[in-house]
């Protein structure tokens, strides 16, 4: 009696749910009221673990406002822009925004297109860490790696490689982080690294094959340390008919009253093999050298040249220097050898321009060629002249003499 009691009662509820419309609600309907939708927007893989887009601005993976992980899966995009897009990340392989944590490991990404980045990070409070990875692009206008607009990215022990012309391996407008890996470009016009931000490289190998190294915009600042880096840019004509100058590392113009642009190098060593090492030209630039090897295989070319009004600060600390210092009318030089750091050449051997030299610490300038300067401090016996003749603000200076501030 009491179990049909229990029976009369359930069927009595049932009857009741059904009057209100509870029991025509559908499981997914249900489902859906109580689980928040995803906030992933990514698409989901193609194919296996395959993400691709082949349409002319999409992506293959996006990541807008979320966190996202992906492990072990392949990144395909083709699709061209019809003009570059002007690194705001539209038609990139995979793209990080609007304050979306991003983490890719194991991964290959890779882009065939024009004006297809593969890996993008932008927007305040983006981040983006890419681990143990290939990423490949072969479109012009077509850059590895880039950030904009305050998106960080850290990347560790990538493959990365370009192929396509003005395509760098690295494109930092804004924060970097890259920890080992090998960074190759083979494109004309396609630096290793451009830097209009903050970008430190560590224990990585870098090379240009077709353009210079490193290219430093204004405001831009970048750190390699125990970093192998290899530029041949090598020298072409242009239709104009003016053959340019070529380098390793280049400081761009910088605009009235921005910052300088720094370029720093702890140990590791820089290769050029065309061209000045350095190139300051309409740019103020500080550049900071400690225990680099750096070698110069063009005889034609100069360790620094400052040039169109550049004004550039070189500071460097138990370093080997060789090669000329070259400065134009309109240029500025101020050049500290610190910590026992050696400089065979000369320094502004057309006396043009401004430049200061101060040697301590052991520091020693060993000349290879006549050399002025406007002004001198030095500890007796830092200075060499082999035979030539140093000029110090219209005087010449007499070996062996310790100057403090001579003008």
């Amino acid at each position: 009696m009491k179990l049909r009691k229990k029976h009369l009662a359930l069927l009595a509820a049932l009857l009741l749910l059904a009057e209100r419309g509870f029991l025509n609600e559908s499981p997914v309907t249900a489902a859906a009221a109580t689980i928040p939708p995803t906030a992933i927007t990514s698409p989901a893989p193609t194919a296996g673990n395959s993400y691709t887009d082949n349409s002319s601005g999409g992506h293959a993976i996006l990541a807008d406002a979320e966190q996202a992980r992906y492990t072990n899966i392949t990144v395909y995009k083709t699709g061209a822009l019809e003009l570059p897009a002007g690194h705001n990340g539209e038609n990139a392989a995979v793209l990080a925004e609007n304050g979306a944590a991003l983490e890719l490991r194991e991964v290959s990404v890779s882009s065939d297109g024009t004006g297809a980045d593969a890996i993008f990070s932008m927007g305040a409070g983006t981040s983006l860490e890419i681990a143990d990875s290939t990423v490949k692009t072969a479109g012009d206008f077509s850059d590895a790696l880039a950030t904009a607009d305050s998106g960080m990215l850290n990347a560790d022990n990538l493959v990365v490689r370009t192929s396509g012309a003005s395509s760098a391996a690295i494109r930092a407008g804004a924060s970097m982080c890259v920890s080992g890996g090998t960074y190759d470009v083979v494109g004309v016009d396609s630096p290793v690294i451009y830097a209009a931000s903050d970008i430190t490289v560590r224990d990585a190998e870098l090379s240009a094959a077709a353009a210079q190294g490193v290219i430093v915009d204004g405001g831009g600042d970048v750190t390699l340390e125990n970093v192998a880096l290899t530029a041949n840019h090598a020298a072409h004509t242009e239709s104009s008919g003016e053959t340019l100058r070529y380098q390793a590392v280049l400081f761009c113009a910088s605009d009235e009253g921005e910052d300088a642009s720094i370029f720093t190098m702890r140990g590791g060593s820089l290769t050029n093999l065309h061209g000045d090492v350095f190139l300051v030209s309409d740019a103020k630039a500080i550049i900071n050298l400690t225990g680099a090897a750096i070698v110069d295989d063009d005889p034609d070319g100069a360790f620094l040249t400052v040039t169109d009004g550049g004004k550039a600060e070189l500071c460097t600390a138990a370093q080997e220097l060789t090669g000329d210092i070259l400065t134009d009318e309109d240029s500025v030089l101020d050049l500290h050898l610190w910590d026992g750091s050696v400089l065979t050449g000369a320094v502004n051997p057309e006396n043009a321009g401004k430049a200061s030299v101060e040697l301590t610490d052991g520091a020693v300038w060993s000349l290879t060629g006549d050399s002025y300067i406007d002004s001198l401090r030095c500890e007796a016996g830092s200075i060499r002249l082999n035979g030539h003749t140093l000029t110090v603000g219209g005087e010449a200076y007499v070996e062996g003499t310790a100057v403090e501030n001579a003008e």
